[in-house]
């Protein structure tokens, strides 16, 4: 896989840890660089973790799949990135202030939450070449610098931006998926 498309991935799929980063700057004004550190970390970390471990799950399943696997890692790609197109347009801008964004429950929650899309999408990993360990650290690094931009947008800017990202990583996700099922449709 190209790097410029793992990059557009990992963009991707770090639009929802950066809508979570966003609430949480709005929620902490006053947040540290350090406490910002920790959120973005744990965002990182799991959004990281999630695409390794739908890898190992795809290997195992990828000789059952290997007749139709760029069908079926374009479906998974569409669908993640229509859940989240149509996840902005559905959700509402209420966003609870008394919520504590640091607290390791909330947090282990918020991590949990935005990076189960990334599980699905390391399921169809398995079924392109990539390097896993190249890939893993991409998605980690770019998750933890969306969610530090995210906190500091959440305390400069509110959430004017959240939804059109939030599009645009789905959009993003299909494109992707577009392309691999084009490439390997062009190969044969």
């Amino acid at each position: 896989m190209e790097i410029i498309t793992l990059i557009f991935i990992a963009i991707g799929l770090s639009v929802d840890s950066f809508a979570v980063s966003v609430s949480s700057g709005l929620m902490m004004c006053e947040i540290t660089f350090r406490k910002a550190t920790r959120i973005a970390f744990s965002l990182a970390f799991f959004q990281a973790l999630m695409p390794l471990i739908g890898w190992f799950i795809g290997k195992r399943i990828e000789h059952l799949v290997e007749s139709f696997d760029h069908w079926l890692a374009f479906g998974l790609l569409t669908l993640i990135g229509g859940k989240m197109v149509y996840e902005s347009f559905a959700n509402g801008d209420d966003e609870k202030k008394n919520i504590n964004p640091l607290d390791p429950k909330v947090l282990l929650g918020m991590s949990l939450a935005t990076s189960i899309d990334a599980l699905i999408v390391g399921v169809s990993f398995a079924f392109i070449s990539i390097n896993l360990y190249i890939t893993t650290f991409v998605i980690g690094f770019v998750t933890f610098v969306v969610s530090m931009l995210g906190i500091y947008f959440g305390k400069k800017t509110g959430l004017r931006f959240g939804k059109k990202m939030e599009i645009l990583g789905g959009v993003i996700l299909f494109l992707i998926g577009v392309k691999i099922l084009f490439e390997h449709l062009l190969a044969q």
